[in-house]
């Protein structure tokens, strides 16, 4: 048995972090569902930029710029037909598995992850176009972004929180769902509502690199991990939780996002057999899923309480690293991250329509 459908068996998703048009002309994700068990993808501005930049889209680029798109909405009206059409591609799966799996996710701009009411008006947009019951608004867990999670899942909105980096964040993250899933529950309407909270692994390792001893390399990521799969299953099975699902509410699964490794000297798949929990997604590029399809090994999952999380939290302490300083810095990093890869985009849009045109 290849090790994706052994992680699969032991209950864990394998979403895909990747998608362009040519992936789906040419069969590779029918491939990837087919053959390795992938159940759902995710998608980022640089993932598109790269595609755009290829010269994958310049005939639809053509036509849609000579309709009078540019910019952002020329973007958009791509981004949304290649997530409609891996949409459908996944829809059989989360019919299957009633809403559990089967998702694809659309990003809003990263220009807005400061600003509340726009994140909302940009995300109820998206998924009044997108018209697709299994696809994902992803917005950032900012201080803003979160107060925009909890109106778009009080209005019904599936949700992937991203930008988030630790045990706190989730909990944050957490929090900001269930708030969302309470309004509906106090309204009378159906609070199955599908979110993910995904949370950021390798760059944990990356940010101390040059300054973690050698004993420690490439072993925050995963502690990190470790704790908040234990904040995970405590909030699974608290009053709170157990009280929204007794109402008819699911839990927002935790999505292990970043799995590339970043170290070349490490295992290609480091964030992926480190990482294996049922009831969790673990969201890969390209090259991660075909290292773990061709080499990969699965064996215990981990554990609920932590494992031996605390003693390497507090080694990296003892050497001066402020965890809960660091997973801020990451998430504000990230999001100029994503600013910058935004417009990049957008340069590459407008590049591309003035010389196809």
């Amino acid at each position: 048995m290849k090790a994706t459908q052994a992680l699969r068996e032991l209950g864990q998703s394998l979403w895909l972090d990747n998608i362009t048009r040519s992936m789906l002309e040419a069969g590779q994700i029918r491939r990837y569902i087919d053959d390795y068990a992938v159940t759902g993808l995710t998608s980022n501005p640089s993932i598109f930029d790269a595609a755009i930049e290829s010269g994958a889209y310049d005939d639809a680029i053509r036509a849609k710029a000579g309709a009078g798109l540019s910019g952002e909405g020329l973007f958009f009206e791509l981004a949304i037909e290649d997530l409609q059409r891996a949409a459908d591609a996944f829809l059989p799966i989360h019919e299957r598995t009633d809403g559990v799996d089967g998702w694809v996710s659309l990003e809003v701009s990263p220009l807005l992850a400061y600003d509340t009411a726009a994140t909302i008006e940009a995300a109820k947009a998206l998924h009044r176009r997108a018209a697709r019951r299994n696809l994902f608004i992803k917005i950032p867990g900012t201080a803003e972004g979160l107060r925009a999670v909890t109106e778009c899942v009080g209005c019904g909105i599936p949700v992937n929180v991203t930008l988030l980096f630790s045990a706190d964040h989730y909990r944050t993250a957490a929090d900001a769902y269930l708030t969302g899933v309470q309004r509906r529950i106090d309204q009378g309407l159906d609070p199955a509502v599908g979110s993910v909270a995904s949370v950021f692994m390798s760059r944990w390792d990356k940010a101390v690199a040059d300054t973690a001893p050698e004993r420690l390399k490439d072993r925050l990521g995963l502690a990190v991990g470790l704790d908040t799969y234990r904040a995970y299953r405590q909030l699974m099975d608290s009053d709170r939780m157990q009280r929204l699902e007794n109402a008819g509410a699911r839990v927002q699964r935790l999505l292990w996002a970043s799995t590339r490794t970043k170290d070349p000297a490490a295992s290609d798949t480091l964030y992926v057999h480190g990482l294996a929990a049922p009831f969790t997604i673990n969201t890969m590029p390209d090259a991660t899923l075909e290292a773990f399809y061709d080499h990969g090994e699965v064996g215990g999952p981990m554990p609920a309480d932590g494992g031996d999380a605390d003693e390497v939290l507090a080694r990296f302490a003892d050497v001066g690293v402020d965890i809960a300083a660091l997973a801020n810095k990451l998430q504000r990093d990230g999001a100029k991250t994503f600013v910058t890869a935004w417009n990049d985009l957008m340069t590459c849009v407008s590049a591309q329509s003035a010389s196809l045109v």
